[in-house]
């Protein structure tokens, strides 16, 4: 562990604002992970100072001498990607009139910087593994291999572990990259050094243009750590500048002041469900309603249940008695659901009457009958062993009126044979 003073030594030299115990943590880790050669990820938001700690990483290490690069993976076009990284020979795509080196050609014996790898191809990606596997890498348009002795520290704001679940980043270079996880805290999770922060933008745009810097009232400052930064300390500074260049006359910016500067729609309220491009179309507030509406039928079904049972013992009725309110409309309901299941069983004779009728009829050649299956559509809510229990009885009366020829016995029910055969062995009809 480092001590106090080595630490305040590090956060001064590499411009690191802010005492946050989270904030150390990662420092310390930096530190500690500097002097080897282990691959580094660095997560955190955007904009929460992710390149100061890879410089940390490279600057005390044994590479301290050899060359730093910092490279935005998604800056860099995906064609021409490759050729940035590894290099390509003369002639080997349009536009390559020159054989050129790529950056982990030139840093050997350095610390390249990949931010954002998230945004990395998995074509480059591969090649990338190949590099920090064995340290060999090929030129665009290139059949030679060449070797690299380059340290790399990648960082990105984005969860690469889903990124691998949705195959846009390679599981095995997830593992060799995150040899040394090094995780970056958001702006808002660090307290009192939102305001450190503040004062040392300040203090710096005081000095560059020579003005009286800027200062918070209490008020001010309670409103400035309770605003969430999206855009972390990048965010801060900006506004920390758009105030020192706007207000001229008034330096000490009170809590109405600050209030113009912040953006309208933020919101310091947490949000449960955040919508992303890959979202199922549907809010937070449809899908609560959708849970409630299940959550009511289901407390529907089990109060019909319960009365049900209260009604065949001794002692229910005393209990319906007493909780009458809370079983209120399921008497109704229960001889709703009776009378819409004797109307099923109704239109399922009529049906089989008029087939039996339109097979009499030598002059009618076709068979207007809805399949036997879809008597169910009928009503809303229908007993299913009582329909079983009709429609196993009508194949039996149609086989027998037919002298068990299955051909003729599916033209009277209106449904296929096959359908009859597969309805036979579901009833065990012999």
């Amino acid at each position: 562990m480092l001590d106090q003073s080595e630490l305040q030594n590090i956060k001064q030299r590499f411009g690191i604002i802010g005492n946050s115990p989270r904030l150390n943590h990662a420092v310390t880790i930096a530190a500690q992970v500097a002097p080897t050669d282990m691959s580094v990820l660095i997560t955190g938001e955007s904009g929460s100072g992710k390149e100061s700690f890879s410089k940390i990483i490279h600057y005390r290490s044994p590479r301290k001498h050899g060359q730093f690069i910092a490279i935005n993976c998604g800056a860099i076009p995906e064609g021409t990607i490759d050729s940035e990284l590894f290099g390509h020979e003369k002639g080997s795509f349009t536009g390559a009139m020159d054989a050129r080196k790529g950056y982990f050609e030139v840093t050997h014996g350095g610390t390249i910087f990949l931010d954002e790898i998230g945004e990395m191809p998995l074509g480059t990606q591969a090649r990338l593994l190949r590099v920090l596997e064995n340290g060999e890498f090929i030129k665009v348009g290139s059949s030679k291999v060449l070797k690299s002795d380059v340290r790399v520290v990648a960082a990105t704001n984005v969860n690469l572990l889903e990124a691998v679940e949705k195959n846009t980043f390679r599981e095995d270079l997830y593992y060799r990259l995150s040899s040394v996880p090094i995780h970056i805290p958001p702006l808002r999770e660090r307290g009192n050094d939102i305001d450190l922060l503040f004062r040392k933008f300040a203090a710096d745009y005081s000095e560059k243009y020579r003005t009286k810097p800027i200062t918070l009232t209490e008020d001010a400052k309670e409103l400035l750590l309770q605003y969430r930064f999206p855009g972390n300390i990048r965010e801060l500074k900006n506004l920390v500048e758009r105030i020192s260049t706007l207000e001229i006359e008034e330096k000490e910016i009170d809590e109405e002041k600050l209030r113009s500067y912040l953006p309208q729609t933020s919101s310091n309220l947490p949000a449960l469900y955040a919508k992303t491009a890959d979202s199922e179309k549907f809010s937070e507030r449809d899908l609560l309603y959708k849970i409630l509406f299940e959550m009511r039928h289901d407390m529907n079904e089990l109060k019909k249940l319960v009365h049900q049972v209260l009604q065949n013992e001794n002692y229910g009725s005393n209990i319906l008695e007493q909780h009458s309110e809370f079983f209120n409309g399921v008497e109704e309901e229960i001889k709703e659901k009776e009378e819409t299941i004797k109307a099923a069983n109704e239109i399922a004779n009529n049906r089989y009457l008029l087939a039996n009728t339109n097979r009499n009829n030598e002059n009618s050649k076709t068979y207007d009958l809805t399949n036997i299956e879809d008597i169910t559509h009928e009503a809303e809510e229908t007993d299913d062993l009582s329909l079983e229990k009709k429609e196993k009885e009508m194949i039996i009366r149609a086989l027998k009126k037919n002298d068990r020829k299955r051909k003729y016995a599916a033209k009277d029910l209106g449904i296929s044979e096959r359908t009859l055969y597969r309805k036979i062995k579901q009833y065990e009809i012999e």
